[in-house]
């Protein structure tokens, strides 16, 4: 996702920047070591039937006030 795309009009992320991602290939992320940090609280209840609360709590950040430190 940091790779603009500009035929379809989408910049590429930079840091700071946040992402909807399903549960299925967030988990696909983290089993490949590749996991993006997450906001809980933006979080569904239902990502708990993919991925166990333990785990998302491992990635789990704040919304801090520099987004460009995520």
């Amino acid at each position: 996702l940091s790779t603009p795309a500009p035929q379809d009009r989408f910049p590429g992320l930079t840091p700071g920047d946040r992402w909807c991602v399903t549960a299925v290939n967030w988990l696909r992320a983290h089993d490949d070591g590749k996991a993006a940090p997450v906001v809980l609280a933006a979080t569904h209840e239902r990502t708990l039937d993919l991925v166990p609360l333990d785990v998302l709590q491992q990635y789990a950040v704040d919304v801090p006030d520099d987004l460009g430190s995520l």
